[in-house]
Formats: structure tokens, sequence, C-alpha cells
């Protein structure tokens, strides 16, 4: 019996010749990534355990963005950048980002990507559960507690089960209505939030090979919805490009063996996929956008992690160029490079950032913003019943601000469309 590409990983990483799901290994990590909310208590417990004078395991293998809750002048999240600040300075870490710097990067999984962080074949943690994004690049990420995060500090090691894999098969070409935030909410709605509880989500087939790696970066972010340990794509030449800019390290790329064993398979063909959104109150909550068309709504969000990529945003441009957003809607660029290329990335012969502006769209500073609610001043925030359609990837009560608002899951098509009619709207309508 074969391995799949986590196994094979995994095994690599805890110098085996193979495992299986269900074993205990110890794996050796080759990246930790921490930020402004999980950073300090991870920092804290490091030190009570291994001591004020201990030293990080490799200090070229930490990690750290400063994300979360940054354009604020909420004091306690302002300590905790101050906390990392001065650790990154004790330590003299040199992948420390720092909010009000040049080196200032914004959320964590995106710029994890831009810097060159996800080699594939490798293993990379991050005390943040949507660390399953740098999956897409071929290698093994998933998030992790505190304390988990501060024995990997202090020793590069963690204890860990072999996981079991599902096999999530998309085939034929994407419509021009269809974004791959559609594709998982697809995969939700059948799985739920624990169908793929501490297992892997592996993602294959011709329309995942014909995206771009912000779109499988898409995928594999939310595959943490369905409870999974991690998302995984295979690494291939549209991971050899984006790379090629980015690091100079050497890689191994790794493949699933054909005869590796699966815990479940799902195959989808696309022309029989519709625009989707998550209803209130979880990203399981599928329906199709045309079953609640005209729902009124008081906001809506273009950005996070899930959403705030540069292809999120030449989405959203398709529909808004010319047009007037009719509710007050938000743009967050995931990362500084992201608002950067808003400027020169160009449609119809005006810049993206040109467009959104025109259509009377506020943008932001790259941060997680609204995405995970954050102190009163967070631009985006809901409110008390607030109906909000997000890019972003929970729509949990509380989860952008008020545990009265609701909240929409949808794909930058349907946000925009939505934005212009002032309620949930079918993308089909403007993108005929």
């Amino acid at each position: 019996m074969g391995m799949t590409i986590t196994e094979k990983i995994l095994a690599k990483s805890a110098h085996k010749n193979k495992v299986v799901p269900g074993e205990n290994i110890w794996i050796n990590v080759d990246i930790l990534m921490t930020h402004d909310v999980c950073g300090p208590p991870t920092i804290e417990i490091w030190q009570h355990e291994f001591g004020e004078q201990a030293r990080v395991w490799d200090k070229n293998k930490l990690v750290i963005f400063p994300d979360h809750y940054i354009f604020t002048a909420n004091a306690q999240a302002n300590r905790n950048v101050d906390i990392l600040r001065e650790f990154a300075r004790v330590h003299q870490l040199p992948n420390y980002y720092d909010v009000g710097t040049e080196r200032y990067k914004g959320v964590c999984h995106i710029a994890l990507a831009e810097e060159g962080y996800n080699i594939p074949g490798t293993v990379l943690f991050g005390t943040d559960s949507h660390t399953c994004t740098s999956g897409a690049f071929g290698l093994f990420s998933t998030g992790v507690g505190n304390t988990d995060a501060a024995f990997i500090m202090g020793t590069g090691k963690i204890w860990e089960k072999v996981p079991e894999s599902i096999k999530i098969i998309f085939d034929g070409e994407l419509p021009p209505y269809l974004t791959a935030k559609d594709l998982i909410l697809q995969l939700l709605g059948d799985i739920t939030t624990d169908g793929g509880t501490y297992r892997a989500l592996e993602f294959a087939g011709s329309t995942v090979q014909a995206l771009d790696m912000e779109e499988r970066m898409t995928l594999t972010n939310m595959a943490i919805e369905t409870g999974a340990m991690n998302g995984i794509i295979a690494a291939d030449a549209v991971t050899k490009k984006y790379l090629k800019s980015r690091t100079t390290k050497k890689y191994e790329i790794v493949t699933s063996d054909p005869d590796a064993h699966y815990y479940r398979t799902f195959h989808y063909e696309l022309d029989k996929i519709e625009p989707l959104v998550a209803k209130p109150h979880s990203p399981d909550n599928r329906d199709l956008v045309r079953n609640v068309q005209g729902t009124p709504l008081r906001k809506c969000y273009i950005g996070s992690c899930t959403g705030g990529k540069l292809s999120d945003f030449k989405a959203a441009a398709k529909i808004l160029f010319g047009r007037t957003v009719t509710v007050p809607t938000f743009v967050v660029p995931a990362s500084t490079a992201t608002a950067k290329q808003l400027e020169k990335e160009t449609y119809q012969g005006r810049s993206l950032k040109q467009i959104l502006e025109q259509a009377g769209c506020v943008i932001a500073p790259s941060s997680c913003a609204a995405c995970l609610g954050g102190p009163a001043d967070t631009v985006g925030r809901a409110v008390d019943h607030d109906v909000v359609i997000s890019t972003t990837n929970r729509n949990f009560p509380g989860r952008m601000g008020s545990k009265k608002s609701e909240v929409y899951l949808a794909s930058p098509f349907t946000v925009a469309a939505s934005a212009v009619k002032a309620c949930i709207t079918d993308p089909r309508e403007f993108l005929k």
C-alpha cells in the first residue's frame, strides 16, 4: 500500500521510511509561525518552561507577523505588539515583520507565501487555525495551540498523530461566475464542519491544476472549517513559477502514490456547481445564491486571508467597474504587497484601486481587520443587527463583531454584485 502526499511528508520529517494513519510520531518542524494574538502567550509559556535565559531552537525558523489587531488604539492590542517587538529584539530574530515599518507585510498566511516560507515537501506549524493555507504549496501545514508552539520554539519538534486523508477532486473548466470560494463552500455543505476532523484534505483534479496559487490557497485555507488537520495540493509548474521569484531554497515535490489509501473521496464536476453562500451561523450552512437572493444587507466586506488576495479584487473589479455600491463596502487587502498591486493591476484601463474607490468602497490598511471581530475601532466590524456578506472564512456568532449580527460567506463575485444592489445578488446577473 502506497502513501498519500501528507503521509510522505510526515514520514520524511520523522526520518522514517513509512508512516500509517493513526501512528504517533516525532515531527521535525521546518517553520514555526506566530502573530500578535497567540505570540505573547506562546512566549510566556516558553519562558516559563525553558527558562528566562533559554534560546529559540533556531531563530531562522521562527517567523513572526503582527497582523490581527494592528490598526487600533486598543491598549491591550498595542501591548501584544510591544511584547513581540521586545522578544524579537532580545533574541535578534531576523524574521520579525514589525508593524509601522517597511517590513510590515499584513496577514500572516498570505505573507508566508509572498515571503517564500512555503516550501514544498516541508513541515510548517503556526499558532493560527488557518495555517493550513500554506498547504496549497505542497507542504504539510497546520495550526497548533500556544503550549505546543512553545514546545516547538524550544525544541524544534512536536508529537503528532498521522491523519487519514480525504481526497477531493474538482474536474472541469471553471465558469466565469465561480471562484475557488464557491468550490470550498460546495464541499463544506457536503462534509460539514466536523466531517474532516483530524484528517488531511487533499485537493486534486483538472480544475485545481488550472487554478493560480492564490485561488488554491482559498481551498486549503478553509480546510480547517471542515475540522481537518491540514489541506494540501501537490506542487506543480504553477507552484514552481510562483516560488521562482520568492525563494532560492531547494525543495522536493511530493505526490501521492497511485495506490494510496483514502478514508473517503469526493468528486465534483464544475458544470453542476452554482454560485453559493454560507448562511448564518456556520460555514457549512450552504445554499444557492439564487435561493437567498434579495436578502437586504447593511454591509459588504472583501478581505481576509481567504478573500483579500489580488485574485479576489480582480474578480470584484469585473463587477464594480463603472458601477456604484449602495451599501457600505469595505475592502481590506490581505497583504501590503496586494495593496500595492491594487494600484498597478488594471482592468479596462483603470487600476483596481481606482475601480474600487470610484465604486464607493472604503479601502483599509492590510490586516486581519474585521475577520476576527477586533476592537471597537476595527474597520468593517459588524454591530448589532448588521446583515453582512463577506469573503471571509467564518460566520459563527460574533466572528466579525456583534453576536447579534448575521454574516453570509460568499465569493468576491457575489459580494461585489450584492454591494451594488444592497441585497444578496447572483453574480451571473452582471457576468453574462
